[in-house]
Parts: C-alpha cells; sequence; structure tokens
C-alpha cells in the first residue's frame, strides 16, 4: 500500500527504463543509446528531440540539462553527447554542443563550445581543466 492508502502497482526498475527508452526514441525521436543512464531530474530538450544524439555509456547525472534549441535567435541545432561522457549535476549543455568520446563535463558547467574527446571541462563558460 502507498501513503495515501490506496494500492498501486510499480513496475521493476529495469521494466521502468526499458518504458523510458522506447519512449524517448519511439514518441520523441530522440537518438539515445539503451546503454546510456539518465537520470529521472535531468532535463532533455523536448522542443526539438530529433536533435538529440546520446551516445553508449554515457551518463547524464541530475538535474543536468541538454538542450536543442533556442527559441530567442529562432536556433535548433542537434546536440551530440558522445560515448561514454559524463555530464556532471546541473551542467548546462547549449544547442548545437558536441561533447567528445569520453569526455567529462563537471558539475554546474555551462558548455558553450564544442567538447573534444577524452577532455575534462569545468566552469561557466566551460574550459579545459
Amino acid at each position: 500500500m502507498s501513503r495515501d492508502g490506496r494500492n498501486r502497482k510499480w513496475l521493476p526498475r529495469p521494466v521502468l527504463r526499458k518504458f523510458q527508452m522506447m519512449y524517448r526514441r519511439l514518441v520523441w525521436g530522440m537518438d539515445i543509446r539503451s546503454s546510456a543512464v539518465i537520470a529521472s531530474t535531468a532535463y532533455i530538450d523536448r522542443t526539438w528531440p530529433k536533435g538529440v544524439h546520446i551516445g553508449d555509456e554515457a551518463i547524464i547525472d541530475e538535474e543536468a540539462i541538454i538542450l536543442t534549441h533556442d527559441m530567442t535567435r529562432s536556433v535548433y541545432r542537434d546536440t551530440r553527447i558522445g560515448c561514454g561522457c559524463y555530464v556532471g549535476p546541473r551542467a548546462i549543455i547549449l544547442p548545437g554542443i558536441s561533447v567528445g568520446d569520453h569526455a567529462t563535463v563537471a558539475a554546474g558547467s555551462v558548455v558553450t563550445k564544442d567538447v573534444p574527446s577524452g577532455a575534462i571541462v569545468a566552469g561557466s563558460p566551460a574550459k579545459p581543466v
């Protein structure tokens, strides 16, 4: 029984994760690999969902933001997160940015330029460490 007294059936986490991935791929049309791990509080832009590309074994942490549009400038661009990347909590990746394979974006960083493979970036705007 739940706190409010109603009897609810909860799905096991792996099943729920499969449904989320299927929903993102089929309904929104996002290109997210099945081995990518995305926190439930992360914001993946749905204004232009076909612009989202997340590689294998990438990790998007809590409250991270991946943007593919900018309404003020009428910009709609592909945003790519490479294989094995880590995007820290509350990091923001702006539209049209590519994060290379095995790169790390530190917590709270604002990524305004492309990140090369294997790099570690931090700050606002994000710069190599």
